[in-house]
């Protein structure tokens, strides 16, 4: 009785998974993005601190001071389980309110190059005096959504959302229409103090 040797028993191995190998026909898999459990939208007003202007601040959302040279009021919302942040701006108003819209609209619209389209919104409190500009930007732009908010008179603030990634429209449309939401309710709820 003769015995393989173990080079035989390889080769014979390999063919054996060669053939039985050959039958499966691989589908490619579609790309996919994790997924983001979004918490219900629930708020709370900041007007603790020593700004010009209160709102209702989503409480997922942190809000940090940001000093910028010459300026008192700049303030970041930030998103950690986003990796998103809402940049928002305070300015005083000196007669040079026109010179502020449009450089707010040069800034929106710098975005065109990338974005499907921008829509534009008008939003009007008459009560509290707050006048505004929510702008819609889709597509793969760096920021989804712009709002300014103003009273005409004394007062303008301005808001900028942006996600701290590449932007992917597929994959940051939940996140976005959350913030959306908030921005909204931000803007809704928006007073000045003086």
């Amino acid at each position: 009785m003769k015995l393989f040797r173990p080079t035989t028993i390889l080769l014979l191995l390999a063919f054996a998974s060669l053939f039985s190998s050959c039958n499966k026909t691989e589908i490619p898999r579609p790309y996919g993005y994790f997924r983001v459990d979004l918490p219900p939208h629930a708020y709370r007003t900041i007007d603790t601190l020593n700004l010009p202007y209160r709102f209702e601040l989503p409480l997922n959302a942190k809000l940090i001071n940001r000093k910028a040279e010459g300026e008192m009021y700049w303030i970041d919302l930030y998103y950690p389980s986003l990796n998103a942040s809402i940049y928002c701006s305070y300015k005083p108003v000196k007669g040079n309110l026109v010179n502020l819209l449009e450089d707010t609209r040069k800034i929106v619209y710098k975005h065109s190059v990338r974005a499907d389209g921008i829509s534009e919104r008008v939003f009007d409190h008459t009560e509290k005096n707050v006048h505004g500009i929510l702008y819609d930007l889709k597509g793969n732009t760096a920021s989804y959504v712009q709002f300014v908010l103003t009273d005409s008179t004394r007062n303008f603030f301005r808001g900028a959302l942006y996600f701290n990634n590449v932007p992917n429209k597929d994959s940051i449309a939940p996140m976005e229409n959350y913030i959306r939401e908030d921005v909204i309710r931000m803007m809704e709820s928006f007073e000045w103090k003086r």
